[in-house]
């Protein structure tokens, strides 16, 4: 029995703030911040990368940059055409109210978590029955009903097609952007969506983390101290963790939520030379850098979910031997085994950057767990 069709919709704006730092992308004024500071759209291309890899699936999709755009080579039956551009929210709602009523029996979308609320709202009362499943470009994906990266969403739709996947209610939750800029997390449960699953190809929801102990930070703290040694650059990545080691090495003020770039010294403490920086902000650095990253909690997630500052460039100057993954062990722990997981947005380099890693859990102390491309 052939398969019904999938629905394409893109948000092209989605993710459009992350490499300038602004943590998220709703609304026009956001927007226009963001193309004002160099940023460009991305969601075209990580929608391109899903189309491509597609087989034994027909496509519905919408007019121009919200989906007929991305689907080149193959064919598709555009079944909207929105308004004229930026398009908004209701332009995306609209479109899956059309995708939906032309027999989509699927919903694959291409944003973040304020697309996936746009989804679930324009689904409604039929959200139980029509599965959805995003491909990730935005800048917060906390929600429970993205896959991966954009090759396993193609994995996911394939399988799909065949009837080979299990069907689960996954839970869509988005966090307040002007008070995460402010530095404070805020998040609420919005709904849920069917979404279709494999395993290790569709992400977990983010959980919080509990502040660790403050004699497992200063661990931690020193063991970074000593790796990055007196006169080096450190780019510490957004998190309760990392901002709590650049409490103890004696930069308080770096930012909870974004990119901060230290010098170490020797007997003073760091000097912050970029808060909450943006991608261009850390280009040309003068020598390579260190990166310390610590994984998202429940996601498990490295790179790609909240630190799109951190350029496929600016990991390949630093080198997979500078990149620092600073964890506690009970975090790892609440993994289950699950592995961290990579999305620099460059597959060749997710694949690079791939393999096992010593996680640093206090001073002199670590553990050797497995990074997922």
């Amino acid at each position: 029995m052939t398969a019904p069709p999938v629905g394409l919709v893109v948000n092209p704006v989605a993710g459009l703030g992350g490499r300038v730092g602004l943590k998220g992308s709703d609304g026009p004024e956001v927007q226009r911040h963001a193309l004002a500071l160099g940023a460009r759209p991305e969601a075209l291309r990580r929608a391109e990368l899903t189309v491509r890899q597609l087989t034994g699936v027909r496509l519905l999709t919408v007019a121009g940059a919200m989906g007929e755009d991305a689907v080149t080579g193959r064919p598709a039956r555009v079944v909207h055409r929105p308004g004229p551009a930026p398009t908004t929210a209701a332009d995306t709602r609209a479109a899956v109210r059309a995708l939906v009523a032309a027999g989509a029996g699927l919903l694959l979308f291409c944003g973040g978590d304020g697309t996936a609320r746009d989804v679930l709202d324009a689904l409604g009362p039929d959200a139980d029955g029509v599965p959805a499943l995003g491909i990730p470009a935005g800048v917060k994906m906390h929600s429970a009903v993205f896959a991966v990266h954009p090759h396993a969403a193609a994995e996911v739709v394939t399988a799909w097609a065949r009837g080979a996947v299990r069907l689960e209610a996954a839970e869509v939750v988005d966090r307040d952007e002007a008070a995460l800029r402010a530095g404070l997390v805020r998040t609420r449960l919005y709904g849920r969506l069917t979404v279709p699953v494999l395993p290790a190809r569709v992400q977990q929801r983010k959980t919080g983390s509990g502040l660790p102990a403050p004699s497992t930070i200063g661990g931690i703290a020193a063991e970074v101290a000593e790796r990055v040694g007196p006169g080096g650059l450190l780019v510490l990545g957004p998190g309760t963790t990392t901002h709590a080691v650049a409490t103890a090495l004696g930069a308080p003020d770096t930012s909870l939520t974004g990119v901060d770039l230290l010098r170490l010294h020797a007997d003073a403490p760091p000097a912050v030379l970029r808060r909450d920086a943006r991608a261009d902000q850390l280009c040309d650095l003068p020598g390579a850098p260190w990166i310390a990253l610590s994984p998202i909690g429940g996601q498990g997630f490295l790179l790609g979910r909240g630190n799109r500052q951190l350029t496929p460039d600016l990991l390949r100057a630093a080198g997979r031997d500078r990149l620092l993954v600073l964890a506690t062990e009970a975090k790892l722990a609440a993994l289950a085994g699950r592995p961290l997981l990579l999305d620099t947005g460059e597959p060749e380099l997710d694949h690079a950057l791939a393999g096992h890693v010593r996680v640093i859990t206090g001073h002199r102390s670590g553990a050797v767990y497995r990074l997922s491309a």
